[in-house]
């Protein structure tokens, strides 16, 4: 397949107007054009690398948000909030988990997402050709200090070459500020560690951080609802790699699309564009090309409409028109569909979401909606916003 007519994404903020092939799942900048292709043009159109959210619990996703905050801490919300005998808990786990989970993956295919980082243990659904998304897969994790006692001992089993991803500092109160000398006196700030949220941090624990090369994922949205404010400016300010993340429909208001919104209002659209590319796939330890659109990397991209920005603007003002993984279209909108004639695209089933319109989806909706309503008779919505197929 031979894409033509369409900028492409040369990092935060060039692009370059330049044909490139997929083959076999990935990018080449130099086609076979003695090999018949179809060619699909995109002009008008820039192409932008698939965005990584580094944080999810992928079977929350179609809870609504719980608990009435502030909170202290992350721990005095999960006890305020989970009561499996009570609605809307009940219903909510009534589900089963797979659905839940598949749920999980087409809210961030929506937003524009290709690779999402789930917080619990690798499922072998993610494995499934259909699976909305690609799911990191090597990684070691600990929910919290608080929630996990072994985490020292899970910390210890990760091999180095993969991330090992931590709840910490989830708070403002003295207990949150206290996480980060626990995990330091305990040997556990390496370059493979991954805090989550981390609110209680101040520019000397960043800049701690960053010494030993750990990373953090942020989560504006979430903690604004549960902590009543999000990350230090300071924070952001420092030399720390971070990541963005969305957490869970419990807590975020939405999808990466909506926490990208949230974030650009404290940073800079080029640092924007580098916590949801290159940056996460660093601090996730994803092969190279992950996050980039260079020769021989994953065919994971995203079309959104030209108009004249860099990359880095597009991100945060355009929502995709297509979402490509693997070189495979996993997603795209109405108006894309009416305007182009990439291969198979008649094949893909209609979604109607809430607030950003109609698409067609690599993945059976119906049957999706149709499996939750044997269990589940309540409003459905996902991340917050009303589904239908």
């Amino acid at each position: 397949m031979l894409i033509t007519g369409a900028r492409v994404a040369a990092g935060a903020t060039a692009a370059i107007r330049r044909r490139f092939s997929v083959n076999d799942g990935l990018i080449s900048f130099s086609p076979r054009l003695s090999h018949p292709q179809p060619q699909i043009d995109l002009s008008g159109f820039l192409i932008l690398p698939g965005l990584i959210n580094a944080h999810d619990h992928l079977e929350f996703n179609l809870f609504p948000r719980l608990g009435a905050g502030p909170y202290p801490n992350a721990t005095a919300w999960a006890k305020d909030i989970f009561h499996p005998r009570h609605s809307p808990v009940k219903e909510q786990l009534a589900i089963p988990k797979t659905l839940r989970l598949l749920w999980g993956g087409l809210k961030n295919l929506l937003s524009g997402v290709t690779t999402v980082a789930h917080h619990n243990s690798y499922q072998a659904i993610f494995a499934d050709p259909c699976f909305p998304v690609r799911v990191l897969k090597r990684y070691g994790w600990a929910h919290s200090l608080q929630f996990s006692p072994d985490w020292l001992s899970r910390f210890c089993e990760t091999p180095s070459r993969n991330p090992f991803i931590i709840h910490a500092c989830e708070g403002t109160d003295e207990a949150a500020r206290q996480e980060l000398r626990i995990l330091a006196d305990a040997g556990v700030l390496q370059d493979a560690t991954v805090l989550v949220h981390g609110v209680a941090l101040d520019r000397a624990g960043a800049d701690r951080l960053a010494e030993s090369r750990a990373a953090l994922v942020w989560c504006p949205t979430s903690n604004q609802f549960t902590l009543g404010r999000t990350i230090h400016p300071d924070v952001l300010r420092s030399r720390l790699s971070i990541a963005l993340g969305t957490d869970s429909g419990m807590t975020g208001a939405g999808d990466l699309w909506d926490e990208l919104q949230e974030a650009a209002s404290a940073v800079e659209a080029e640092r924007l564009y580098e916590m949801v590319t290159t940056g996460a796939a660093r601090i996730l330890k994803l092969p190279v090309g992950f996050g980039e659109i260079r020769d021989g990397s994953p065919a994971d991209f995203l079309v959104v409409v030209d108009d004249g920005q860099t990359p880095a603007e597009a991100l945060v003002a355009e929502r995709p028109h297509a979402v490509v993984i693997a070189g495979q279209l996993r997603l795209a909108s109405s108006q894309f569909a009416a305007i182009c004639r990439w291969p198979g695209i008649r094949a893909l089933r209609p979604v109607e979401v809430e607030g950003r319109g109609s698409y067609l989806a690599a993945f059976d909706t119906r049957m999706l909606i149709n499996e939750t309503r044997v269990v589940f008779d309540g409003d459905l919505r996902l991340a917050g916003k009303a589904i239908a197929a």
